[in-house]
């Protein structure tokens, strides 16, 4: 069998099954819920009902009261057809009293009168004693607001003159989780149902018939679309990265039916490319491995394949005790070689400097290296838990952390600390308080300026693989996705990262080197 085949056999199964049920569904889900129906049960002409010239074949009741010439007897039916009761409260209008409004346009009220059946005659009171029905206009006729157990009604009749019988009639008001609606009815006292019995019949042998032509067995699996592979796959590598990958492989898991396993588990930049080039190309566990890196790989790893994947920022972080806002390349260079020791000698506070910094593995650190410092790397750690000094003599206390989440919490609780992080980490609301980024040389870490603002610490996000990839393999796919597709081009600039797949994104990271 053909997917055109099963495709349609399927989707008239569906439509079958759902076209018989909706009907009873939508009935018995609307009769749940809160409902007043309204409906006219009668309107006609007690008078003349012409024009005063005129001829009118009928003999009205009050042709002798020139005032009555026009009249008209209108019966209105207020019910609730649904399952729950409606009480006072339920009634949604400004007035503390009122609950329901009728209009009978063009006419005007001369009287009005409430029935009630046996079973509801308590619910005179509320008609007979305040607040009663009230004339609000000639015209506008305010009903009370009337506790209505499923089931139970009320008529108001209403006489009326000027106008013709049959004009319009209206009810209005909200019901709180529920609706007031208009009801249609052949016989005066007849309950309306949602769909008619003739409507439920064609509905149902409409059902059947879409059903019957559904009996081909759905045999064969529904293919994978085009664009997916199936199989497994572990990324691996920078850890900045790795909110992108988690939503990158959910999305191409939903993409693809389920059926590619993804997993990710990053280490840091270095640590993941340096695992990748090591392993000969060997699958993990049965998985094909690419490793995302914050920067291009060592000049040694000829054996590894690149695609470039996004632009990502990058930014340093202070504790709120330094009060500075800008630093100049020149300075965070002096900080990082230990030149400046105290914040007073960059007019800031009088603190000592901490360098809260990663591990060498990380891609972060590597971008910080190569595009801010020139080059140069960091001292020596000396601390331990970045409090206490652990190397005697060294120019500034520096310590060394895993993840850019510890450096960030580390930063906000450290006076005169200083570190760095992945942008998108250091600007959401869920960061640690205590800490605000600074500008490199007047610029700010903007994404919508980065073509032309020269901002200096952002690196290429870049994807490895052990080889290329075939075409038709699950990690050739999944990088097209990240690159090319337009999901995966969402989910890395949600992510706060400029896709090197948008014409801005291409220019930037073939400029990059």
């Amino acid at each position: 069998m053909g997917w055109l085949e099963i495709t349609f056999t399927a989707a008239g199964l569906v439509l079958g099954i759902v076209s018989i049920g909706t009907p009873f569904i939508a009935d018995r889900q609307a009769r749940r819920s809160r409902r007043i129906g309204f409906r006219k049960q009668m309107d006609i002409a007690i008078g003349h009902n012409g024009h005063a010239d005129g001829v009118d074949p009928r003999l009205g009741l009050f042709n002798d009261l020139p005032a009555m010439r026009d009249a008209t007897l209108v019966l209105l039916r207020i019910e609730n057809d649904g399952s729950r009761h409606v009480e006072e409260s339920d009634y949604i209008d400004p007035s503390a009293q009122y609950g329901l409004t009728a209009e009978f346009p063009g006419r005007s009220i001369q009287a009005q009168d409430v029935t009630l059946p046996d079973e509801h005659a308590n619910l005179m009171g509320y008609f007979e004693n305040q607040p009663g029905l009230l004339v609000a206009g000639p015209s506008t006729l305010r009903i009370p607001r009337v506790p209505l157990k499923p089931g139970a009604h009320y008529k108001i009749l209403v006489l009326l003159t000027g106008g013709q019988e049959g004009a319009p009639v209206a009810v209005t008001g909200d019901i709180k989780g529920g609706k007031l609606h208009e009801n249609h009815s052949l016989t005066p006292d007849e309950k309306p149902p949602v769909f008619s019995k003739q409507a439920r019949w064609t509905t149902v042998v409409l059902g059947l018939a879409l059903i019957a032509a559904a009996t081909l067995p759905l045999a064969v699996p529904a293919p994978l679309p085009e664009d997916c592979e199936s199989g497994r796959l572990r990324l691996t590598g920078s850890t900045a990265f790795e909110p992108v990958l988690d939503e990158l492989a959910q999305k191409y898991r939903d993409h693809c039916d389920g059926k590619p396993d993804i997993t990710v588990a990053t280490h840091g930049s270095r640590t993941g490319v340096r695992e990748l080039a090591l392993s000969g190309g060997r699958r993990r566990q049965g998985a094909s491995v690419i490793a995302f890196s914050d920067g291009p790989r060592p000049a040694s790893y000829t054996q590894l394949s690149e695609s470039r994947i996004a632009v990502s920022l990058f930014t340093l972080v202070v504790h709120d005790d330094v009060r500075l806002t800008n630093l100049s390349v020149t300075d965070v260079r002096r900080i990082y070689r230990g030149e400046i020791r105290n914040w007073s000698q960059l007019a800031g506070p009088d603190l000592p400097v901490v360098l809260v910094s990663r591990t060498s593995g990380s891609g972060t650190r590597s971008a910080l290296t190569t595009r801010v410092l020139g080059g140069a790397d960091e001292p020596p750690a000396s601390s331990d838990d970045c409090v206490n000094r652990t190397v005697r003599g060294a120019p500034v206390l520096r310590c060394e952390l895993d993840s850019t989440e510890q450096v960030l919490e580390t930063v906000a609780r450290t006076p005169g600390a200083i570190g760095y992080s992945e942008l998108r980490a250091a600007s959401t609301p869920e960061r640690p308080r205590g800490l605000h980024r600074l500008d490199l040389d007047g610029h700010a870490p903007d994404l919508d300026r980065l073509e032309s603002s020269g901002y200096p610490y952002r690196e290429i996000e870049y994807a490895y693989a052990y080889g290329r990839p075939p075409a038709d393999s699950l990690a050739s796919s999944f990088l097209a996705f990240a690159v090319d597709n337009g999901t995966g081009k969402g989910v890395v600039a949600t992510h706060g990262h400029l896709p090197c797949g948008t014409p801005v994104g291409l220019r930037i990271c073939g400029a990059i080197d």
